[in-house]
């Protein structure tokens, strides 16, 4: 896993959770697997930047918050 992958992990786990919602919240909103959610937020797998995209306007942030 590298830095970068690990930091947005844990920027949008940082933010979901300060807007009180759950990782499944998340997903639903997203359309996708709890499991690859996790993966993300653990920084174990590498988001495209559509995906990186479609987080960020699901937690209501730009991408600069997530990457930042």
């Amino acid at each position: 896993m590298t830095d970068t992958a690990k930091k947005l992990g844990l920027n949008i786990k940082r933010i979901r959770e300060a807007k009180g919602m759950t990782q499944g919240d998340l997903c639903r909103k997203l359309d996708v697997d709890r499991a690859y959610m996790s993966n993300v937020e653990s920084g174990k797998k590498n988001p495209t930047l559509a995906t990186i995209e479609r987080i960020a306007k699901a937690l209501g942030v730009s991408i600069e918050k997530l990457v930042g």
